[in-house]
């Protein structure tokens, strides 16, 4: 299982936080998505099979900028 976190930038409201929260556990093999409103951070559980790119993909289609800030496996 790898564990990522992203600085994700963008967000404003709670909407916000919602709406990526929700594209990055509508990705194939995440298991947990966590964002920080405040901190402008995502931490994300996800399997082997995702990729950071997937992610930040996720994060684009919903609107908002990310980039990996930490990941450990």
């Amino acid at each position: 299982m790898l564990s990522t976190t992203l600085s994700v930038s963008g967000m404003t409201c709670g909407h916000c936080q919602a709406k990526v929260e929700k594209a990055l556990r509508g990705v194939d093999g995440v298991f947990g998505a966590e964002v920080d409103l405040p901190g402008g951070t995502a931490q994300v559980e996800a399997g082997d099979g995702v990729t950071n790119a997937m992610l930040i993909d996720a994060v684009k289609r919903a609107g908002y900028r990310a980039a990996v800030a930490a990941e450990t496996a």
